[in-house]
């Protein structure tokens, strides 16, 4: 939870930037039963400032995941990488769309994959029902 107020026209300019989906996994919020959150991409406790560069519209299990988080243990290396920013890093360069799976392009990929849980089953099940019912699109995202 932020310890800053978060100003309603910064709130809409994060939702309108992200097209109302989660910037990590691109859920879309109209097909929540919970409002997506505001997430500090590098968290207040870390220095992070609750500014339009550093917040991210996040559903609410990929803020629960990612937490205060900025790095994770690569599975493959073990080496710490940092998590994907939404903010600076581009999608199609860590990350591929394959059916429903979200697959690694890159170690960033890996390790924000495996710490958001985005493949896990229920998650994978849910964006294949988005997907065969054309409510799914990661092409209408600035962040690629």
């Amino acid at each position: 939870m932020s310890k800053t107020y978060i100003s309603s026209a910064l709130r809409k300019l994060i939702y309108s930037r992200a097209n109302g989906c989660c910037e990590y996994c691109f859920f879309p919020e109209v097909v929540t039963l919970t409002s997506h959150e505001v997430d500090h991409v590098v968290a207040e406790k870390h220095g992070g400032l609750t500014e339009a560069n550093n917040l991210a519209l996040s559903c609410i299990l990929c803020n629960k995941y990612k937490g205060s988080d900025l790095t994770s243990i690569d599975p493959e290396t073990g080496e710490i990488i940092p998590l994907f920013n939404p903010r600076k890093d581009k999608w199609n360069d860590n990350f591929l769309l394959e059916g429903a799976d979200f697959v690694p392009l890159t170690a960033k990929g890996r390790v924000t994959i495996r710490l958001l849980q985005l493949n896990r089953r229920d998650r994978v099940e849910e964006r294949q029902f988005l997907i065969e019912n054309r409510m799914f699109n990661i092409q209408n995202h600035d962040s690629l």
